[in-house]
């Protein structure tokens, strides 16, 4: 291992440590996540698929984005 793996192991963990404070203090008004129109939802008698289709497009959006700002400030 280098300094490089290093510097990202400690990226990957900050990133965690973000997104587990976000979610601890801010879940309550993120309730509308995972429940966006175009998300399908299909429920039965014994039976029920949930596939979350609008909420990934925004999380692809999101990571994308970052990605590329990440990539102009480099």
């Amino acid at each position: 291992m280098d300094s490089q793996t290093g510097k990202y192991l400690i990226l990957i963990g900050a990133a965690i440590l973000i997104i587990g404070v976000v979610i601890y203090f801010f879940g309550v008004h993120l309730k509308w996540l995972g429940h966006l129109p175009g998300d399908i939802r299909i429920k039965r008698r014994n039976f029920s698929f949930y596939f979350p289709i609008t909420t990934l497009i925004l999380f692809n959006l999101l990571i994308f984005l970052l990605f590329r700002i990440w990539k102009w400030i480099n």
